[in-house]
């Protein structure tokens, strides 16, 4: 007797390792539902709702019936709004027309490297790594080449080695992704390193897919450079970026990829055969969110680099860690390469331990692929103070007591 037809999935498919933030949220929400309270520093978003005035503007749109199908593409005053906002702080010289809208910026990511990147494909990956870019080359058949980031210890944190980086380049590779700031180390790319990269792809011939979505969590130690700065960068860069972590918006689906007016048409017509178009009353409170006031984005960002330098000022007191301050995004991404060694675990021993008795989550690093994250765990603050100061306790208990 045959098997079940459905039985026949891809192999590829099966091989995907998605994403184990998520999994680890499925596992706090277990422990909750028992009795337990859990400090969970897994999550990779805020944890501020989203902005009563977004909230608000939704709310009408519904009541106006604003419910059904919009142009692929997004509507005309969304993509204007976020061309606008790319203009007036970076200088994109970018128009409406030159923006996509969707349905988050995963999808984002997916139309980009799905656009380009054929089998043999190699993409240029800087390590550890959000998950996404990776696995998306994996499914296409291409080829994901990692370069880890160099770790100069709690006072140097995180570098990009660009000899590193050229030295990786081949005949095949096809693309250099570029997520600044990075998740999961915090690291905010230097203007000098960006400037470097865009050379090396004019000079070769390759695409940047420079992925910003954290762009307004900034925290003033190293300057800020959108690649969308440098003149001439749409012959060259695909960017992304979205509502999510800005607006606190990331039920909400709306991401947003900025590419030549050209090349904007084209993969319209593959975004229409994936996703119709993003969510219509989303995309009106997103016009809205960017239109409108910009003070709570500043106050929760305020919040958040005084959570870093809460988490950053715990965790330095945990002598088994090497812990630096991150400068972007909401992630601290401390080494405990004494503690797997001290204790002959694995990193993904450590934080199921930390999970199982002490009621704890974080994420392992090798969980951002390819392998540079196997000493790391990485924690998102994006929690109160008092969640941080005792869930940094409870690690510190949890490590004396595998330290002996």
């Amino acid at each position: 007797m045959q098997g079940s037809p459905v039985d026949s999935i891809k192999n590829i498919i099966q091989d995907l390792k998605g994403e184990l933030g998520f999994i680890y949220i499925a596992k706090a929400r277990e422990l909750r539902e028992k009795g337990y309270r859990v400090i969970s520093f897994g999550v990779g978003q805020p944890d501020i709702p989203t902005f009563d005035h977004i909230v608000e503007s939704a709310k009408k749109a519904l009541d106006r019936k604003i419910t059904g199908y919009t142009e692929t593409a997004g509507i005309p005053r969304l993509r204007r709004a976020f061309a606008e906002y790319l203009n007036e702080r970076y200088g994109a010289d970018v128009s409406e027309d030159e923006v996509i809208v969707t349905t988050g910026a995963k999808t984002a990511i997916f139309l980009a490297i799905t656009s380009y990147i054929s089998p043999g494909d190699e993409v240029i990956i800087p390590e550890p790594s959000y998950p996404a870019y990776g696995e998306v080359v994996r499914l296409l058949g291409g080829v994901p080449r990692y370069v880890p980031l160099t770790f100069k210890g709690s006072s140097g944190g995180f570098e990009l080695d660009l000899e590193k980086l050229e030295a990786m380049v081949t005949k095949r590779t096809r693309m250099i992704v570029v997520n600044n700031p990075h998740n999961p180390t915090g690291y905010v790319f230097p203007t000098k390193t960006l400037e470097a990269i865009y050379q090396l792809a004019r000079e070769k011939g390759l695409l940047i897919l420079s992925d910003e979505i954290y762009d307004n969590f900034v925290y003033g130690e190293t300057e800020f450079r959108s690649l969308t700065s440098i003149s001439g960068w749409k012959d060259y860069v695909l960017y992304v970026n979205g509502a999510s972590k800005t607006f606190s918006m990331t039920g909400w689906r709306i991401g947003f990829l900025v590419v030549r007016r050209d090349i904007a048409r084209k993969l319209t017509k593959l975004a229409v055969n994936i996703y119709s178009c993003a969510p219509s009353f989303a995309q009106e409170a997103a016009a809205d969110a960017l239109k409108g006031d910009w003070g709570p984005v500043r106050r929760m960002v305020d919040l958040f680099r005084r959570r870093r330098d809460t988490i950053y000022e715990e965790l330095s007191r945990i002598k088994e860690m090497e812990v630096w301050k991150p400068h972007g995004a909401f992630y601290i991404f401390p080494r405990i390469s004494r503690i797997l060694s001290k204790s002959g675990m694995s990193v993904e021993d450590f934080v199921n331990y930390l999970i199982e008795k002490y009621r704890v989550v974080v994420i392992p690093g090798s969980g951002f692929p390819d392998t540079a994250g196997r000493e790391y765990i990485r924690l998102s603050y994006s929690v109160s103070e008092e969640d941080i100061r005792e869930g940094v306790r409870r690690i510190a208990d949890a490590v004396k007591e595998i330290m002996g």
